[in-house]
């Protein structure tokens, strides 16, 4: 296997229609030039435009498939998506921590498909915040950090990981992401592109921001870079399921 492109690890589902989870993160590291690697936390039975089935993969094999794949490869960043509780959250993240303290992570919380089936319940936010001070980013949209952190958009104030508030469901600015880092909140406008609705955008944006970071950019110029491709995404398109290019 190449060692000229750093290691991403993608930890999500499976969307058998390819618009979001682990496929779609697949496409998007392929594209950013980065080596991908998968584990399956659950299959599933959409299309990107209906929901009807999860299956889970068993916490144990998931952990075991994580512990393989870092004891055999340097891996510089993960991408983590669907996963069915805090607990499971907690035990990936800790298990990435104690084998590679040095390697980015980044949380896209889907809390709920776009077709409104609930993966995830936050049972207990004190659990929350400490597996938070672990992760380099986290990427809600308005409507998953009003469930992560009551009231933020209304009291915006420190939180133990940096946060990328994704526009898509801001009707005051659509399309403007916020950057909420230690010490400064960007604003990252849209550009003048024709933007369609994707299936598994958020997948694609989060994906990209992984790759940014194994390819040893910050996280300021990591969300900027996945804001274009991202863009690139959205415009290829006028159907739910969209065409992956730099």
């Amino acid at each position: 296997m190449s060692t000229d492109r750093p290691f991403v690890l993608t930890i999500a589902g499976l969307d058998p229609s390819g618009g979001a989870g682990i496929l779609a993160d697949i496409k998007t590291f392929e594209q950013h030039k980065v080596t991908g690697f998968a584990i399956s936390t659950a299959n599933t039975i959409q299309t990107e435009k209906q929901f009807y089935e999860i299956q889970w993969t068993d916490l144990s094999f998931v952990i075991r498939s994580i512990e393989t794949l870092f004891l055999n490869y340097k891996i510089s960043a993960v991408k983590i998506g669907i996963v069915s509780s805090l607990h499971d959250l907690n035990r990936i993240v800790s298990t990435i921590k104690l084998l590679s303290p040095s390697t980015k992570m980044v949380w896209d919380p889907v809390l709920k498909s776009s077709t409104k089936f609930e993966f995830m319940n936050i049972e207990n936010r004190s659990d929350l915040t400490k597996i938070l001070s672990k992760i380099d980013l986290i990427t809600p949209n308005y409507l998953e950090a009003e469930i992560l952190f009551p009231d933020f958009i209304s009291k915006e104030k420190e939180f133990s990981t940096n946060i990328l508030l994704k526009g898509g469901h801001n009707e005051k600015a659509l399309g403007t992401d916020r950057l909420f880092l230690k010490n400064e909140v960007l604003e990252l406008l849209p550009s003048e592109k024709n933007c369609f609705e994707k299936h598994g955008s958020g997948c694609v944006l989060s994906s990209a921001i992984a790759s940014n970071l194994a390819l040893n950019l910050t996280i300021k110029e990591a969300c900027k870079n996945a804001k274009i491709y991202i863009e690139n995404y959205l415009s290829s398109t006028t159907t739910l399921i969209g065409y992956h290019y730099v």
